[in-house]
């Protein structure tokens, strides 16, 4: 394999994996420094006049002028593009109800655009819906660190994630390719890119949108932003449901002297979650007998199966461009960690297994990867010239986190995390490795605890018990830190649950939440309604777009390339 091959044909697969990323313009507000908690008095910046225009199905859009520097309200100004569709009963507003989809760098602008219809009609009803893409991503006045995106693709290594010392030596290189570049080209936004800066932009925009306290639904890393709204302006949040929920500690700094060993992405326990969906997997697919194509000693086939592809990778078609590729363990293990995060696609995914294993025609594997591709909502047509999908998620996730400097110490890490958690552990723990490197200086501006805030008004926290991204263990935790908080448990399977798992009992809990402010009883679990691959249960077409939207923008990159032709 030549550099030149490889590098068109990894610039076809991400470009056409990310292409449902959009992008907007980002905000900030000044705010106190990292753990005061903000007086109730007005703003040091005075709130903007915004001018809306209609943009298609109903929806407004604006761009929102604000501060780069917090500590500079009068300075260099940045934009944030927004997109609201107005409440249906304006006599009974509410409020609005700001949306972000996790990532971080996935655009709100899109999931606002993508998942309001679908949400319940008494929520239409009262609430503004709003999207917004925090500063930095998309074309939130973005962070890019080359000319074009071509130059950006041409530096991400050929596999998914590394699995050998010497995938690891690459993802090196790469990683410093990509810090170096962003030290040299990044511009200013590079160092405010924080969960803290985008939490006062949410701050800002609450008062453009004309509210007294904010009302917000945060998905995965949604649920970070959340968080750090919640302890930096904890008297302006009216209800605030995170989802999917990322424990903030592990996101930010760790316990005790873990930052110095353990990456973000082992720090995270997503390797951990991972390991058991697939093991409800592999025991919903043996109890469904016929109904689940990969049945009968699942765990198995997948572990001889995974054996295979290590010396032998598997060859598909593209059925879009009739190009050949092939599947390696590590895109089996990338592709299986991306189809967890939506039950919906298992059965799909089984008959792909089982036509992996039986060696089918590589046409044949192609047509059934290209139905997976597009259920987890990741469409095969570029469409933006450059969205800043390499640069954006670091900016956010290396502004926030403290990591190991040492190389060593993350291979160290991946090592142990493979040990503890299995096939997960080192895809999770590279996840985030351009953090190493990466050139940031937004530690001033970060926020790193503590996460103890009273809140005006109680904060719904939602955690799935199989949860591949975010184990369930982050939403206890969140639970536990925030005192005025509730948790609401989900005892199925996928990443995230409101609108998403398509479970009436969650779905009733947070609409009633976000209209009310009403919480549920102390201890709820929500039981999943029949089997993702029994005869029992089947997504609705509304759950299953919703789902595809947030998986569209939430998805790991290292994802979106095992399911793209190389």
């Amino acid at each position: 394999m030549t550099s030149s091959s490889w590098t068109g044909r990894q610039r076809r697969r991400v470009r056409a994996a990310l292409a449902t990323i959009t992008a907007a313009l980002s905000v900030t507000l000044l705010a106190p420094p990292a753990g005061a908690t903000p007086s109730a008095s007005p703003s040091a910046v005075a709130t903007p006049t915004v001018s809306w225009s209609a943009c298609r199905d109903g929806f407004q859009c604006a761009t929102v002028p604000a501060p780069l520097d917090h500590g500079d309200p009068q300075g260099v100004q940045i934009g944030i593009s927004v997109i609201r569709l107005p409440a249906g009963e304006p006599d009974q507003r509410i409020g609005s109800l700001l949306l972000n989809p996790g990532g971080p760098g996935g655009s709100g602008v899109d999931f606002a655009r993508a998942v309001a219809q679908f949400m319940p009609l008494e929520v239409r009803a009262r609430f503004d819906i709003v999207g917004f893409d925090p500063r930095g991503t998309n074309l939130s006045t973005p962070l890019r660190c080359f000319d074009t995106f071509e130059q950006a693709v041409a530096i991400l290594p050929s596999f998914a994630y590394p699995d050998t010392p010497a995938e690891e030596e690459a993802k090196r290189v790469s990683d410093d390719d990509l810090g170096a570049a962003c030290a040299k080209h990044g511009d200013a936004v590079l160092d405010h890119m924080s969960s803290a800066d985008a939490a006062r932009d949410m701050d800002l925009l609450r008062e453009v949108l004309g509210d007294q306290q904010l009302t917000y639904w945060g998905v995965s890393y949604g649920s970070v932003l959340g968080q750090t709204y919640a302890n930096l302006f904890p008297s302006r949040v009216r209800a605030l449901v995170i989802d999917g929920v990322v424990d903030p500690i592990a996101w930010t700094t760790g316990h005790g002297e873990e930052a110095l060993t353990t990456p973000i992405g082992t720090r995270i326990g997503s390797a951990d979650g991972a390991a058991r969906t697939l093991d409800e997997f592999f025991r919903l697919c043996d109890a469904a007998g016929p109904d689940c194509a990969f049945g009968g000693n699942a765990s198995g086939r997948f572990a001889a199966m995974g054996e295979r592809l290590r010396g032998h990778p598997a060859t598909l078609t593209d059925p879009l461009t009739g190009d050949a590729f092939t599947v390696t363990y590590n895109d089996l293990i990338a592709m299986t960690l991306g189809v967890l995060y939506g039950p919906s696609i298992w059965s799909d995914y089984a008959s792909f297994l089982a036509g992996l294993e039986q060696d089918l025609s590589p046409a044949v594997l192609g047509q059934r990867l290209a139905v997976i591709r597009s259920e987890l909502g990741l469409p095969g047509a570029a469409q933006e010239e450059y969205p800043n999908v390499i640069e954006a998620p670091p900016g956010v996730a290396c502004s926030d986190s403290v990591n190991p400097q040492s190389f060593a110490a993350w291979q160290s890490a991946a090592e142990s995390a493979e040990a503890r958690f299995g096939r997960f552990g080192r895809v999770w723990n590279w996840t985030w490795s351009p953090c190493r490197s990466w050139p940031s200086t937004a530690g001033e501006d970060r926020f790193l605890g503590p996460w103890t805030a009273r809140t005006s008004s109680p904060v719904l926290v939602v955690g799935n018990h199989f949860d591949p991204a975010t184990r369930y263990q982050g939403a206890v935790a969140a639970s536990q830190l925030l005192p005025n908080s509730r948790l609401l448990s989900y005892a199925g399977w996928g990443h995230a649950a409101y609108l998403i798992a398509g479970n009436f009992c969650v779905d009733s809990h947070v609409t009633r939440y976000l209209l009310t402010g009403e919480v549920p009883a102390v201890g709820t679990v929500c039981q999943p309604q029949g089997s993702p691959l029994g005869p029992t249960s089947a997504a609705s077409p509304q759950e299953s777009r919703v789902g595809a939207a947030l998986r569209a923008l939430a998805v790991p990159e290292a994802v979106r390339r095992a399911l793209h032709a190389h």
